[in-house]
């Protein structure tokens, strides 16, 4: 067998151009120095990226790095799905950040860098084909984020949510490498292709001690990166320390990130048998700690990356459906591999806006403050309110937003497909649970807000930085805060869209 690996450079185009937009801002930042240029680079080379991701993906799946007929990249509809993904968050969080580089405060070259690199992690992540490219992917995807975490300048909460970040992130990534290596020693093979057919072709190989601790070590590491219970420690401090951007990439592309990397081993390489009864029950934890928590949330930061937690519970549970003999039929386990990536996409979607919508109400470099900062919104701001009232709405899963609504309707529906009935039952009521918060948000949006006498410690006054408001620039800081409405824009038409048509997004995630 020839050792000579093919090179297919149609399939890394995406992955060209992902790197080559951190050239770019590299070198539009060493040329030019100029804030606006440098983000403009990031913003161009992200949205080569997407274009170059949905060309490559139009066509046949692309494999390149083979020997055989084992391959360490695979580029089909998945792979694209996942880069446009990515691309197009990058694109948002970077028009989220506008304020935030305006202030001068945080450098805008080295900011752009890293958010391009992440961005370069998370399109190979997509298409990887055996374990190491994957683990080194979904490390170029989290690397850059310890240093954005820890990029506003003055605040303890920043530097302290970058260290706890850092050090929780290089224990998943050990215990994911040691797995790994466990592995590699057990049957000789790093390809998710190769092992899944070792496992089917020498079942003995799952009675070996080593093979054990190799999968179990492999699934908690990843579960780390999507912060299922009770790996979830580090995600509420690491996202209200952060700048508010890169608290809404952590919660998007980061999560999306290790739900890739989490279900591209259990669906090609792991044994079903043996991952279903791990998922399910860090699915019914994961969703159950993360809306009881969120209940007595007062930080609207907080209270989002609570409702993440819960997020990943219900991303993870299709995948629980796989403990049960008739949820590992191939219709089954199709469907609940599509059903996880489907509602992964609706709520980076949903949680973008939300994102947005808090950007959009606070001042440039604050925090996400308190849920009482919220109180009165739509008497300021209606339409900013109304867009987060929806993703809000979506994210509870109810009507008018149908992103959300779907998303957990293909979710039970799976679950019931695959005979997890039981699981399903809990997906229902813990969505119940999260109706409790999300709702009480939504209508502090028109509760009456209280005047009052005093700035508030972290900012200026409410009105000194709504447009139009007394003692603000008026037009001028429209003006300034268009990239901020841009995205919160595109993210609402995006729910809407794949409210009304979610079967493209579930038939991309079934290829």
């Amino acid at each position: 067998m020839s050792v000579v690996q093919s090179v297919d450079n149609v399939a890394l185009l995406p992955a060209y151009l992902a790197a080559g937009t951190a050239v770019l801002v590299l070198l539009a930042d060493l040329l030019v120095a100029r804030t606006r240029v440098t983000v403009a680079a990031a913003a161009l080379g992200a949205t080569a990226t997407v274009v170059g991701a949905v060309l490559v993906g139009a066509a046949e799946e692309r494999r390149t790095f083979c020997v055989g007929p084992d391959c360490s990249y695979v580029f089909g509809g998945r792979a694209a799905l996942v880069a446009v993904v990515v691309a197009l968050l990058t694109l948002g969080v970077l028009g989220l950040s506008g304020p935030l580089l305006r202030a001068g405060t945080t450098p805008a070259g080295e900011y752009c860098f890293l958010l391009a690199a992440s961005m370069t992690g998370g399109v190979v992540l997509g298409a990887a084909g055996d374990l190491i490219t994957l683990i080194v992917a979904l490390e170029t995807l989290t690397l850059p984020l310890y240093v954005l975490v820890g990029l506003r300048r003055g605040s303890l909460a920043s530097v302290e949510a970058a260290v706890t970040f850092f050090v929780v992130s290089v224990v998943a990534t050990t215990l994911t490498l040691l797995g790994a290596a466990l592995l590699y020693a057990a049957t000789g093979a790093l390809h998710l292709g190769r092992l899944g057919a070792l496992f089917a072709e020498r079942p003995e190989l799952l009675d070996l001690p080593l093979t054990t601790a190799a999968v179990a070590l492999i699934v908690l590491g990843l579960a780390f990166k999507v912060a299922a219970v009770p790996f979830h420690a580090w995600a509420p401090a690491t996202y209200d320390g952060a700048p508010l951007p890169v608290a809404a990439y952590l919660s998007t592309a980061s999560k999306l990130g290790g739900v890739v990397a989490l279900l591209a081993v259990v669906q090609h390489a792991l044994p079903a048998g043996v991952t279903g009864p791990v998922l399910a029950l860090l699915a019914v934890l994961t969703m159950t700690v993360g809306n009881l928590v969120a209940l007595r949330q007062r930080r609207t930061v907080r209270l989002l990356a609570w409702s993440s937690v819960a997020q990943a519970g219900y991303i993870l549970a299709p995948l629980g459906a796989l403990a049960l003999a008739a949820g590992r039929a191939d219709d089954a386990r199709a469907a609940a591999y599509a059903a996880a990536v489907a509602y992964a996409v609706f709520f980076v979607v949903l949680e973008l806006g939300a994102f947005a919508a808090v950007v959009a109400l606070r001042p440039a470099g604050a925090d996400g403050g308190t849920l009482d900062d919220l109180r009165g919104a739509a008497r300021r701001r209606p339409a900013v309110a109304v867009a987060l009232a929806l993703a809000l709405v979506g994210l509870a899963g109810l009507p008018p937003g149908l992103a959300g609504l779907f998303a957990k309707v293909t979710v039970v529906r799976s679950l019931l497909d695959g005979g997890a009935a039981w699981l399903a039952l809990v997906v229902a009521v813990n969505a119940v649970i999260g109706l409790a918060y999300y709702l009480r948000v939504a209508a502090l949006l028109w509760s009456a807000a209280p005047a009052p006498a005093v700035p508030a410690a972290d900012g200026p006054a409410p009105n000194d930085h709504v447009p139009g408001g007394p003692g603000s620039a008026g037009p001028a800081l429209a003006i300034r805060a268009w990239p901020v409405a841009a995205v919160l824009v595109a993210a609402t038409v995006a729910a809407l869209v794949i409210g009304v048509a979610p079967q493209l997004v579930l038939d991309l995630a079934a290829r």
